[in-house]
């Protein structure tokens, strides 16, 4: 187990093998995710945007833009 110290700022440094172990470096994102009251985790946040691909299907029949505006148009008129 490896303990850091928290600045005057709230910074601190990651250990070394920490980061290794998380394969992040200078400049990337980390996440800290609450498990339970009182623990965190620390997630890298630094995925490929190549990740995201398929993510999102093509719809079956292309859209048209009109189509677009209208339910954008349809959804608005029910929220007033």
């Amino acid at each position: 187990m490896s303990t850091a110290t928290i600045t005057s700022k709230g910074q601190i440094t990651i250990p070394a093998f920490v980061r290794a172990a998380l394969g992040v470096n200078a400049g990337d994102r980390v996440e800290f995710v609450q498990v339970e009251p009182g623990r965190f985790e620390l997630i890298a946040a630094t995925g490929s945007v190549v990740a995201l691909k398929g993510l999102v299907r093509k719809p079956a029949t292309p859209v048209t833009i009109e189509a677009m505006n209208d339910a954008i148009a349809a959804q608005g008129a029910r929220g007033k």
